[in-house]
């Protein structure tokens, strides 16, 4: 009995959880000003710096959260923690930035103390408060504020549960719209995440591309072939007349055209690339994504593509190529 008791006792503190924070998301839903987040992005864009966070304890580890958004989606940005700053850090903030403080009740000690120096320098002040009559709300530019008609959801009412919630939506938010202002790309993005699934995934085909790639005329000999196939080191060669793609030649290629030559009696080393070659191979834009590449080769159980720009081959993408750059 204890333990069941026990049990509906959790289930009740996690519900007040859900609860909270979905009343919170609701209401932010019905009261946020559209115009007020474009006004600040606006004002963002046109000053040539950096968007500094800061905030203290819990709100500060969304700050952290919120800068790191911010920075990889196109908006240079820092997380400065307001005691350090208030110890010599706030050298680190220039005429040029802007700043977003976060507190749930906008009376954080350390944050308060840090405005003074903040407006004597004329740094544009936002806010990401539920208190928008707080000291924070009354001193910032545009207030970002949000309310808890549950509370935190915690079971004593104490811990920040909602409210970071609310500060994390409103973060996401703002970058969301500074993107939209921007027209951050998934290229941009690309850019941002050189490490990593995400930022391999979003690699342009031309960025793994082979750039030199074997290739043989269609007269070519079979020997001619095997050689060109076996320096370039990657189970094919391309059958080329000047600029022009006329084929290419795989291992399978190679031995269907062997079984058939056996098949009808004639001198294997008799052939030639044009007989050997698949003709109108598959081939993909140079500016495709790595990832289309991959779905591409996977659906149609091959290992690489031809890569075309304006119609003209330009490098052959290989599946070893994908794997090594963790597409795959």
């Amino acid at each position: 009995m204890k333990d069941e008791n026990e049990a509906a006792g959790a289930g009740r503190a996690g519900e007040a959880v859900l609860d909270a924070a979905r009343e919170g998301l609701a209401d932010l839903r019905e009261t946020w000003d559209p115009l007020q987040v474009d006004a600040w992005c606006a004002a963002i864009m046109g000053r040539p710096g950096r968007v500094v966070l800061t905030g203290m304890g819990k709100s500060g580890l969304v700050a952290q959260k919120v800068a790191a958004t911010l920075a990889s989606t196109g908006c240079p940005s820092f997380f400065l923690h307001p005691a350090e700053a208030l110890h010599g850090d706030v050298g680190m903030v220039t005429r040029e930035d802007s700043v977003l403080a976060l507190s749930n009740s906008g009376e954080s000690e350390e944050v308060v103390r840090l405005l003074p120096s903040l407006l004597r320098l004329g740094i544009p002040l936002a806010a990401i408060t539920s208190k928008p009559e707080s000291s924070l709300g009354q001193a910032a530019q545009w207030t970002f504020a949000y309310r808890l008609p549950l509370g935190e959801g915690c079971p004593l009412d104490l811990a920040p549960m909602a409210s970071t919630t609310l500060q994390l939506v409103w973060g996401d938010l703002l970058a969301a719209n500074l993107m939209a202002r921007r027209g951050f790309t998934r290229d941009h993005f690309a850019l941002n995440h050189p490490a990593g699934s995400l930022g391999a995934k979003l690699m342009k085909v031309k960025d793994l591309m082979h750039k030199s790639w074997p290739m043989v005329a269609p007269s070519a000999s079979l020997t001619v072939v095997l050689k060109a196939m076996t320096g370039g080191r990657l189970g094919m060669t391309s059958v080329m007349e000047g600029p022009e793609l006329h084929g290419l030649i795989t291992d399978g290629d190679i031995r269907r055209a062997l079984e058939a030559a056996e098949w009808e009696g004639r001198n294997p080393l008799e052939l030639r690339a044009g007989q050997i070659m698949t003709r109108r191979p598959i081939q993909i834009s140079d500016r495709a994504l790595a990832i289309e590449a991959a779905a591409d080769m996977e659906a149609r159980k091959i290992t690489f593509l031809m890569v075309e720009r304006e119609g003209r081959p330009c490098g052959v993408i290989h599946i070893h190529d994908l794997l090594a750059a963790k597409v795959l």
